[in-house]
């Protein structure tokens, strides 16, 4: 797990759980988020205003502005080190793109494909992709490795990487760092100061809409990349930015900005707002008590994670946890279940009444 700084909280978890509609059964923010009531207030709000012709683009570039410093402090950066986009694969895209002619990149076997795709899609460069177990991702770098991209949490399995070793063998290897957070941020601490970039997509266990993504980048890693994606948001002045012939590009993380799907970061305010609230470190407790108690009962050892998966290569297990009404989701041959902030020990209960009839 990679340490953050600890954040003083200013609302419980069992305040927290009032924010939302329902949860009961849903063991799947690792498939898809839950909206708070406040995330769906912010939306039905901003599409009566656009149904009375009162959408505003100035209004727009405030909230994403807004939910840049929002999630920059989830992360513990600075604003000016937080690039926005709308898919991981597009932000995973631009730094395949900047990999030297010939370089190496090491990623874990079974990432994610947004996380793999974009760097075997160099191969016509000669970039070369070596896959390796995920234990043995940070003993694999050497000093002819340029990158190693990786997902701090297996969207698969659930499992943990080991983000001080994998970052302690990129020192030195001289080795640059590229980690996926989607699967962590929002139910565990993340210090995205501790990586040379990062990418997150929102929708999942911070509850955003989906379209709502994040690329946080260190000064000198951002030297290294090429704004492949440059358009009028990356303007120094993005307003000043929407006719050619010149380009004047944000001289911060800015500079790789993907223009913005408004509605959606009109939801994504509230929801960054409430992790920001949240003591993640009590969250992730939580979650990984939950994620034990049905290791417990079903007889597998506690992972210490709040993804939990096992082999259903067939569906069975899946069908019995669908089947009992409860929301579940299966990846690469496993019933994949997740538990969050607005699941408790009866969801448990719920899983395990299923999965032993």
């Amino acid at each position: 797990m990679t340490p953050a700084p600890n954040r003083k909280s200013t609302l419980s978890l069992t305040d927290a759980r009032t924010q939302y509609a329902s949860g009961r059964g849903y063991l799947a923010a690792c498939t898809l988020g839950l909206p708070t009531h406040a995330t769906m207030a912010a939306m039905r709000a901003d599409t009566e205003a656009w149904t009375r012709g009162e959408a505003s683009a100035s209004r727009y570039v405030e909230v994403v502005e807004r939910v840049r410093v929002g999630y920059a402090d989830l992360v513990h950066v600075t604003p000016d080190r937080v690039s926005i986009g709308s898919q991981t694969s597009v932000m995973a895209g631009l730094v395949a793109a900047s990999i030297p002619d010939g370089a190496e990149v090491v990623l874990p076997l079974g990432d994610f494909s947004s996380m793999v795709f974009p760097f075997l899609a160099q191969a016509h460069r000669g970039v070369t992709v070596r896959q390796v177990a995920l234990a043995d991702l940070a003993a694999s770098l050497t000093a002819n490795t340029w990158l190693v991209a990786f997902s701090l949490v297996q969207s698969a399995t659930g499992t943990v990487a080991d983000s001080v070793a994998i970052r302690a063998a990129a020192q030195a290897t001289g080795t640059f760092t590229l980690c996926d957070t989607t699967q962590a941020t929002g139910w565990m601490p993340v210090d995205a100061a501790a990586f040379d970039a990062t990418i997150c997509h929102s929708y999942k266990w911070l509850g955003a809409p989906r379209g709502v993504a994040f690329f946080t980048v260190s000064e000198n890693f951002a030297a290294q990349l090429h704004p492949i994606n440059a358009g009028w948001y990356a303007g120094d002045d993005p307003w000043a930015s929407c006719y050619g012939p010149a380009m004047t590009l944000a001289h911060d993380a800015r500079r790789f900005d993907v223009s913005p799907a408004w509605p959606a970061w009109v939801g994504a305010e509230p929801a960054i707002d409430l992790f920001r609230s949240l003591d993640l470190a009590e969250l992730r407790a939580h979650n990984i008590g939950l994620g034990n108690a049905l290791c417990d009962g079903l007889g597998l050892p506690r992972l210490d994670q709040a993804i939990i998966s096992w082999p259903d290569a067939g569906g069975r297990d899946l069908a019995r946890l669908t089947n009992a009404g409860l929301t579940a989701s299966g990846r690469a041959g496993r019933a994949r279940v997740a538990f969050h902030l607005f699941n408790d020990e009866e969801d448990v209960a719920l899983a395990l009444a299923a999965l032993r009839p």
